[in-house]
């Protein structure tokens, strides 16, 4: 992935962030939902030409990306797809925050897999798809513990930013979205991103 490339999809989210930021009606919300793009964005920017990522991975951050901005201009329970997609599965709450949350392990776990393959830290295959489910779950439980926080501190006021819409295992289905990510990572990307792994010590 050129410099081009990656600053054009920079700046594409850049947009969608002031977007969402002046379009919602929640803005403490769509704040704590969006703090992951503005922080790892300008990161990925600085860091480009010293330690560049695969072209997978940086697709799968822009997505993901995308996903949370949506969620914090909406709030996770009020995403209109998710609606229809409640409504065309028969659910009993909003699921949108369930993709968030299959990409909150599909992402870091792809990351996990990148460094731990390309600085030869660990031997064998199985033993990498294991180690990078194992840090998305436990990024996942990170995430979990800071909605806890959140919870403690706001009180009613971190309703929309938990959204759990009622749900008393809301927590347990998060991060079981979480593996499922993860293991779609380390089974059906794996050798996708292995291919891409070659070309970037080649080049």
């Amino acid at each position: 992935m050129t410099s081009t490339i990656l600053k054009s999809g920079a700046f594409l989210l850049l947009l969608i962030l002031i977007y969402t930021g002046f379009s919602t009606a929640d803005r403490a919300t769509w704040l704590m939902e969006v703090t992951p793009v503005i922080i790892i964005v300008p990161l990925l920017l600085a860091t480009f030409s010293a330690h560049p990522l695969t072209p997978l991975l940086y697709v799968l951050i822009f997505l993901h990306a995308i996903i949370l901005m949506v969620g914090g201009l909406y709030t996770y329970a009020k995403v209109p797809v998710g609606f229809e997609v409640q409504e065309w599965l028969g659910l009993s709450r909003n699921p949108y925050d369930k993709l968030g949350h299959f990409f909150q392990g599909l992402v870091p776990a792809l990351a996990a897999r990148e460094i731990l393959m390309r600085g030869n830290y660990v031997r064998g295959r199985k033993m990498v798809a294991f180690l990078a489910c194992s840090v998305a779950l436990a990024f996942s439980a990170l995430y979990e513990l800071i909605e806890w926080a959140a919870a403690l501190i706001l009180g009613q006021g971190a309703e929309e930013f938990l959204g759990t819409q009622g749900d008393i295992w809301d927590t347990q289905s998060d991060m079981f979205c979480a593996l499922l990510g993860a293991l779609t990572t380390v089974l059906l990307l794996g050798y996708w991103h292995s291919q891409q792994l070659a070309k970037l010590r080649a080049a």
